[in-house]
């Protein structure tokens, strides 16, 4: 079973070490690679940008009484198969139901594009989300994804990506998404 906190490795050597040594070793450097990792399995998840994945991760962290870099090196763990410690599980399970959350929509006033423009771009995004899945460390593939998700926005009249991917999905699927679809005798132009 493993302990509260995620184990860190002792000093190599692992005889005294200096105050100076004990104190930066209370927190742990902060691995990049891994943190990015995180950060792009949040983002594919969700779906989200970037910086509200790191408000994920860091929530999590926060609910679990761990570092970033703690939950970072337990989702890692996770992947290869060693299991999280259940209070760091599910606090990360309720960060990420907490930003799939939407808040009540407002009512959207504007033109809706076409559907062959909201399909494209949904298209786009999906293709960025899946090389994601498959390369969560992929920086390339990280801008992508929050570029994707940012036309998506833009596009659907949007703040949250989640709501966006939905408001999209609902426009292709029923000719609405909060609002008059252009098709639906709006007057609108279509794009």
């Amino acid at each position: 079973m493993m302990s509260a906190r995620i184990p860190r490795n002792p000093e190599p050597g692992g005889g005294n070490t200096s105050p100076e040594a004990a104190a930066s070793a209370a927190q742990p450097p902060i691995d990049e690679p891994r943190a990015a990792w995180a950060v792009g399995t949040v983002m594919a998840a969700i779906p989200c940008s970037a910086r509200d994945a790191g408000r994920v991760l860091g929530a999590a962290a926060r609910a679990a009484g761990v570092t970033s870099a703690e939950l970072a090196a337990a989702m890692a763990a996770d992947a290869r198969g060693v299991a999280m410690p259940a209070r760091v599980e599910r606090a990360l399970h309720r960060a990420v139901a907490a930003a799939r959350a939407l808040p009540p929509r407002a009512a959207y006033i504007g033109l809706m594009p076409s559907r062959a423009r909201t399909a494209e771009v949904l298209e786009e995004f999906r293709g960025c989300q899946s090389r994601l899945t498959d390369a969560p460390s992929d920086m390339r593939a990280r801008q992508a994804l929050d570029d994707a998700a940012y036309t998506l926005c833009v596009l659907l009249g949007r703040t949250g990506v989640h709501d966006a991917v939905l408001a999209a999905e609902e426009h292709l699927t029923t000719g609405a998404g909060g609002g008059p679809s252009p098709a639906a005798g709006s007057g609108g132009v279509r794009r």
